[in-house]
């Protein structure tokens, strides 16, 4: 008599060494402990959907050194280049800045190789620049004035009335005779693929999607998005912060006070344009599968004699790098702080070196003050969120929810003198998995200011009550509980 299969059983068992061998992998992979228990979690409880997603959104790519950041250089220029800097850091040197000597130790951290490598430069001038109303306004005339070439990097670029506005400026710049790059996150930017940019490339300027969606691999390169915001103009002025390119950043048109969109973005005119250049090309090679060549034309020689001399360092993390730098930042900003630390983030969703970082802080009697929009664009992203504000009570951290409408700069400030405005939110998706960069400042009247910003935005806001949060529902806390588990994975 011929047995029978049971095919049910077969099955069963064939799925239980899929889960196996995918639990392995995943312990392999990952460095993180709360990031292998989140997917282990939901390989094991979610069947069949969980291993999807874990091939979808889980891989390492930084393990795997899928982006290769090697600039093709021209010798002579790169000797001259190296030179240039040596007379930067002797100037520093012998003008003795007192915050950058107080700061030392920062400085070293955000110079050493396996951070990139980011030099300190002096010579540089820069533009607090809130909200599209203050923003658009520069980017406008820099671009108009433009005369070599014009490098843009964009997360969200909106086929909108300022979309359209600035594509016909860089239309009009190429038919000049200027040479015009851009990069757009292909997810990002996904309103324009057939519009601004067919327009943009039937008009010469050279643009790619960075790491171009595809149908085949759609999640992975959906996982890891390019969130830098950079425009270059002739290597001499840049720009960088939070503000995309798209009118729901321009508040002058609106009425509706909830569609108040509160942002902060940095104009640089010196040597800090050097840091955000090299990005951009190293950047540019990798998604045009070009080499272009570091030369004077990229990083010409700034005259900048008259110039504010503002220490600034340009940092930049993602998948690609060997550490997440900008997180190493910021855990040393709190460290480093002596008395105050001030947060702006729009998601706060830290791993556990920052969430320890915050409480202790506090905890030593450092007055440290987040603020948070009022209501996220994201309810799953802000129940996570909501996980970790009971610890950061009752260590004394003092948390802000802007009620002027939605707050989405990404900055700090430290009584130390450190400030920082860039892309990179507070959460393990742009530490971890996004492509971002931060620039950092060592200047007292600029943290000032970074200061008087924070505070005024406090006036919009509303403070959390330790004791009413205590006693939220259980239901709540269930809710908020459950969604941290998977907070690596927001």
């Amino acid at each position: 008599m011929i047995p029978t299969i049971d095919w049910f059983l077969l099955l069963e068992a064939t799925y239980g060494l899929i889960v196996l061998a995918v639990v392995l992998r995943v312990i392999y992979d990952s460095n993180s402990t709360s990031k292998t228990l989140a997917y282990l979690l939901l390989v094991i409880l979610v069947p069949v959907v969980g291993i999807l997603f874990y091939f979808s959104f889980g891989i390492n790519y930084r393990k795997r050194k899928m982006y290769s950041k090697k600039l093709a250089t021209d010798e002579i220029f790169l000797k001259n280049f190296e030179n240039r800097m040596e007379k930067i850091k002797k100037s520093f040197t012998e003008k003795q800045f007192p915050l950058v000597e107080s700061n030392r130790s920062m400085i070293r951290l955000l110079s050493n190789k396996n951070m990139e490598n980011s030099p300190l430069l002096i010579n540089n001038q820069a533009e607090i620049l809130l909200n599209g109303e203050a923003f658009f306004p520069k980017l406008i005339a820099d671009l108009k004035q433009a005369k070599h070439h014009i490098h843009l990097e964009y997360y969200i670029y909106e086929n909108d009335e300022i979309g359209n506005q600035i594509k016909n400026i860089l239309i009009d710049k190429v038919k000049a005779g200027v040479a015009v790059r851009f990069i757009y996150d292909d997810f990002g930017c996904r309103s324009i693929r057939k519009n601004i940019v067919v327009e943009l490339r039937e008009a010469g300027v050279e643009i790619f999607a960075f790491n171009k969606i595809t149908w085949i691999a759609l999640a992975n390169r959906m996982n890891y998005r390019n969130h830098r915001k950079i425009v270059i103009i002739d290597g001499q002025i840049s720009y960088t912060g939070g503000i995309n390119i798209s009118d729901r950043y321009v508040n002058a048109k609106k009425t509706t006070p909830a569609l108040y969109w509160r942002d902060t973005h940095l104009r640089i005119f010196g040597d800090a344009t050097y840091a955000l250049q090299h990005i951009f090309l190293s950047d540019w090679n990798f998604c045009s599968k070009q080499s272009l060549t570091v030369n004077e034309d990229f990083f010409p020689l700034i005259d900048c004699d008259d110039c504010a001399k503002l220490p600034m360092q340009i940092v930049a993390s993602g998948p690609d790098s060997q550490v997440p730098s900008i997180l190493y930042s910021v855990v040393k900003a709190i460290n480093d702080a002596k008395s105050e630390i001030l947060f702006t983030t729009p998601y706060y969703i830290p791993d556990e070196s920052l969430q320890q970082a915050m409480i202790m802080a506090a905890m030593s009697g450092k007055k440290v003050k987040i603020l948070l929009p009022q209501v996220s664009d994201s309810k799953m992203v802000q129940w996570a969120s909501q996980s970790y504000f009971e610890e950061l009570l009752e260590a004394g951290v003092e948390l802000y929810f802007y009620q002027k409408g939605f707050i989405h700069a990404k900055s700090f400030v430290t009584d130390s003198g450190v400030s920082s405005i860039g892309t990179c939110n507070l959460d393990h998706r742009s530490f971890d998995l996004n492509f971002e960069v931060n620039a950092i400042v060592y200047d007292t009247d600029f943290a000032d200011q970074m200061r008087e910003i924070f505070y005024a935005d406090c006036e919009h806001a509303v403070r959390l009550n330790h004791k009413r949060w205590y006693k939220r529902t259980h239901w709540k806390r269930l809710q908020n509980s459950f969604l941290r588990l998977f907070s690596p994975l927001l």
